[in-house]
């Protein structure tokens, strides 16, 4: 099997309610799918997703385009190991990291997608699977207009859902806004509820530390994104002073970004996110240095590409997801959970295929 050929698409949506985490506002959700055809009729589909970014579909575009299709057009798609190599060596000169691995991340995911609609089987089998279905929190806990209750009704919208396990956003205000958060969820749903809050990014060392100690307090699971990804050491001297979890992991590039943090002890939690740390043949080994290093990994981001290799990770514990209702609206193969847990997808491949009238309603690139 060869492939013949590379498209794209873009697709925009606009946010009808519009929610907030401590430092960005989320009114707009932008898609650009990369297709890969091949001589036997089968296109493997990799999708990136930009959020509140509206230029991005079109720049990530053009590294896939211009750069990525010349080097991959005529290969076999099952040398994934070799056209990553490539795709890294025609990207170097510019950097690697950045816009260039959303594009790198694509194309490795529709090539496993290629490899697994051939073998009829979800890529997690098709990589060997660990398990039938990964534990899914929901990421709930945005802020709202409407203040507390909002916040609840959402919250209580996504433990009716099934979910056992919530995220709240942290770190808009001051530290009594947080812990009133946190409380909310336990007096709602239990002491024993499990619950984590994600700072996105907003603290500096001290503020990190002072709030750090106090979740210690409130029994949080993990402490996600304290500090800005680039301070490593800050993070590593936080981990030594809470006994909170810290989980980063959305906002590094490749193995090699993951392999310095793990070595630094900065981190507890793992999280790759399907976009900027790579497509299935990067996760395979952000999970396998992360697993000898005796961590736990959990996804940033959901959908069938992560529930796939989240299922074939030893150390994997959690999918991150938003209400299922929404998450498979867009995409054919629907996901569907059981006690808690997203169970691997029947549909052969990685899932990402787009629904017809979702590209007819929010393609604009026609």
């Amino acid at each position: 099997m060869k492939i013949t050929g590379v498209r794209t698409m873009i697709l925009k949506k606009k946010v009808e309610n519009p929610v907030a985490d401590s430092l960005h506002v989320y009114d707009v959700g932008g898609h650009l799918v990369t297709m890969i055809d091949t001589d036997e009729g089968i296109t493997g589909y990799g999708t990136s997703y930009f959020g509140r970014i509206e230029s991005g579909m079109e720049t990530v575009r053009l590294i896939v385009e211009r750069v990525l299709a010349p080097i991959i057009i005529g290969q076999e798609p099952y040398f994934v190991r070799k056209i990553r190599n490539e795709m890294f060596v025609a990207t170097e000169y510019y950097g690697t990291v950045g816009v260039a691995h959303f594009a790198i991340s694509a194309v490795d995911c529709a090539l496993w997608d290629i490899m697994g609609k051939k073998a009829g089987l979800p890529v997690a089998k098709l990589i060997g699977a660990r398990r039938e279905s990964i534990p899914a929190y929901a990421m709930a806990g945005w802020y709202f207009e409407g203040g507390p209750e909002a916040f609840l009704a959402h919250c209580r919208n996504a433990v009716d859902e099934g979910f056992r396990a919530l995220k709240i956003k942290v770190g808009k205000g001051p530290l009594k806004d947080d812990i009133e958060r946190i409380r909310l969820i336990h007096k709602e749903f239990g002491d024993d509820f499990r619950v984590m809050v994600d700072a996105n990014c907003i603290f500096d060392e001290a503020e990190a530390s002072y709030r750090g100690l106090a979740y210690d307090d409130e029994g949080v699971y993990w402490f996600e994104e304290p500090m800005q990804p680039y301070m490593r050491d800050a993070h590593t001297r936080l981990a030594q002073r809470i006994k909170t979890p810290i989980a980063i992991g959305e906002n590094y590039y490749t193995r090699h970004q993951f392999y310095d943090v793990i070595k630094a002890g900065c981190v507890s939690i793992v999280q790759p996110d399907g976009r900027r740390a790579g497509g299935p043949t990067e996760w395979l080994d952000i999970g396998s240095i992360s697993e000898a290093a005796g961590l736990k990994l959990a996804s940033h981001g959901g959908g069938p590409f992560a529930v796939n290799i989240l299922c074939a990770l030893e150390n994997a514990i959690y999918l991150e997801s938003g209400s299922l209702k929404s998450e498979n609206s867009m995409l054919k193969t629907n996901l569907v959970m059981k006690d808690g847990a997203i169970l691997i997808p029947d549909t052969p491949g990685i899932g990402m295929d787009i629904n017809e009238d979702y590209i007819a309603k929010y393609r604009i690139d026609k």
